[in-house]
């Protein structure tokens, strides 16, 4: 009998084993093994001061690790970053320009500084690189007179002067408008449906859900979960969710269906009942009957399936940005 055979693991773009950083006595990135697919969009989250910026300094060769191994698109850094960073975009700590030049100016003389840069394309991808982040309008703008959300754009905008087989972005979004964020968000799929891998750093969990792929979550310095976004859902539970003027008689059913109901505190006058569907047979659509046919009103019904925010919050014990 053949042996089934085990379909191959994914090629990995970043991959870190025991990855460790200590300032003095300090340890601000404790033995992280990250697992980053090719093509994919990585959400790494945590709260400010988790080690994220230090982790992605780290990869980039920007700083020493004190521990650990670290590859890069196949080579492993800081020894292979000469082939390693001629492919790599990256927008790290925020974007530092010459504020007494112009946006297209400042473009230009970072592409000049690159010696992988074609000269000869050099205007050309320029336009192309602000047209992609939405600063055609305020090409020729001196700097010091952008926003600083039109200062992360042209930061990303640097990042992609050059076709890049990945890209890290150090919270992307910060700063930018809620119109800047969802062209942001564009930007990223329309990148990774090219076959670039995104590895985005954030706090803001409701960015990472409507961007993002895979995810790892840092806290104090250590990964606490990673995996595809529907893996790490899946851990929560799901639950329904009633509002009603009839409280009483919306736990009594729920409770004759054998659900665990709780109730919270009445808001103009209805309450709102939840309970989980965990270990039940019961389908929405029959809970609902139920408590029709107990002449319980129902304002509102809803299926809450987990979010990350519980999962993090869970893991980590400290609280995200859920909104910009």
């Amino acid at each position: 009998m053949t042996p089934a055979l085990t379909p191959p693991a994914p090629s990995l773009a970043i991959e870190s084993r025991g990855l460790t950083k200590r300032f003095g006595s300090q340890t601000a990135v404790n033995g992280i093994d990250l697992a980053v697919p090719r093509g994919s969009v990585f959400g790494f989250l945590g709260p400010n001061g988790s080690g994220k910026t230090t982790t992605i300094r780290m990869l980039l060769a920007l700083s020493q690790a004190s521990s650990g191994t670290i590859t890069v698109l196949g080579r492993t850094m800081p020894a292979g970053l000469h082939d390693v960073l001629p492919r790599v975009g990256a927008l790290v700590e925020g974007p530092a320009f010459y504020p007494f030049l112009s946006g297209a100016a400042n473009l230009r003389r970072l592409d000049t500084a690159d010696q992988y840069a074609p000269g000869a394309t050099r205007r050309a991808r320029v336009q192309l690189a602000l047209e992609r982040v939405g600063l055609t309008h305020a090409a020729d703008k001196k700097v010091h007179a952008y926003s600083l959300g039109m200062k992360q754009r042209l930061g990303i905008a640097n990042a992609l002067l050059l076709p890049r087989e990945l890209l890290i972005l150090d919270e992307p979004t910060n700063g930018l408008d809620p119109q800047g964020t969802r062209e942001v968000r564009s930007l990223v799929r329309s990148l990774a449906a090219e076959g670039t891998t995104v590895f985005v750093s954030s706090h803001l969990l409701a960015e990472v859900e409507q961007m993002c792929t895979h995810a790892a979550v840092m806290s104090a310095g250590s990964i606490v979960a990673q995996g595809t976004l529907a893996a790490l859902r899946a851990v929560g539970e799901t639950r329904i969710r009633v509002r009603t003027p009839d409280t009483a008689g919306a736990v009594r059913v729920l409770t004759h269906l054998g659900l665990m109901p709780q109730a919270g505190s009445p808001d103009d006058g209805d309450s709102i009942v939840t309970a989980p569907l965990v270990g039940t047979s019961w389908l929405p659509e029959a809970i609902v009957t139920a408590l029709v046919a107990s002449e319980v009103r129902i304002r509102g019904f809803a299926i809450e399936e987990p979010s990350l925010e519980e999962r993090f919050v869970a893991l980590t014990g400290e609280g995200f940005d859920v909104v910009q």
